[in-house]
C-alpha cells in the first residue's frame, strides 16, 4: 500500500482509490450526484469535480431495456462494447421469475425505482413488444429509440437483431 505523509496526517492511496470506485460505481448505476453524496456522506461538488478530472468524453447518457430477449448475453456484449453500462435485459423465464418472486407492493416499488433510474438518461434504447414499447415511451421523459420484438403479448424469447442495435448505437454514440 502507498502511504503519504502530509503534515501530521498519513494518507492511504488505496483508501482513496476504493472510495472513488464506490462513487463511480454508484454513478454508473444511475444514482444522482446528490444521492451518492448523501449515501457516502461527502459533498456533491466533490463528485462533480472528480467526474470532471476523469472525463474522457462527453456525450449522451444512454441506457437500454429489453425483454424477452433470446440472445441476452450477445446484446449485453454489444452494449458494453459501446460503453452502455446501465441496462435491464431479461429472458421470458427471468421476467416471469422476477415478477412471481415479488408481492404486488414490492413489484410496484421496484418498477418505480427502475422508471426513475431510466428517466435520468438522455436516450433509452427499448426492445420489446409493441405494447411495452408504447409503455416505455409514455413513462420515460427522454428520447426512446425502439427495437420492436413483435406483437403483444410475447410469451417466448425473441432474438434482437444485433446489427440493427449496432447501427443505432453507431448513430448516437459519438
Amino acid at each position: 500500500m502507498d502511504f503519504y505523509r502530509v503534515g501530521d496526517k498519513v494518507i492511504s492511496l488505496q483508501k482513496i482509490v476504493d472510495e472513488v470506485k464506490k462513487i463511480l460505481d454508484l454513478r454508473q448505476k444511475g444514482f444522482s450526484q446528490i444521492e451518492v453524496a448523501e449515501k457516502l456522506k461527502i459533498d456533491r461538488s466533490f463528485i462533480s469535480k472528480l467526474e470532471g478530472l476523469g472525463e474522457v468524453r462527453k456525450g449522451k447518457n444512454i441506457a437500454a431495456i429489453g425483454f424477452p430477449v433470446k440472445n441476452k448475453h450477445e446484446v449485453e456484449q454489444v452494449l458494453k462494447s459501446y460503453g452502455i453500462n446501465y441496462y435491464l435485459l431479461m429472458t421470458e423465464e427471468e421476467r416471469n421469475s422476477f415478477i412471481n418472486s415479488l408481492s404486488a407492493a414490492q413489484l410496484l416499488n421496484i418498477m418505480g425505482e427502475y422508471i426513475n433510474n431510466f428517466k435520468m438518461f438522455d436516450i433509452v434504447i427499448a426492445m420489446g413488444s409493441d405494447f411495452r414499447l408504447n409503455w416505455f415511451k409514455a413513462f420515460l421523459d427522454c428520447e426512446v429509440i425502439t427495437i420492436p420484438l413483435g406483437k403483444s403479448p410475447l410469451k417466448h424469447d425473441v432474438e434482437v437483431d444485433v446489427e440493427e442495435l449496432k447501427k443505432i448505437l453507431d448513430s448516437i454514440v459519438k
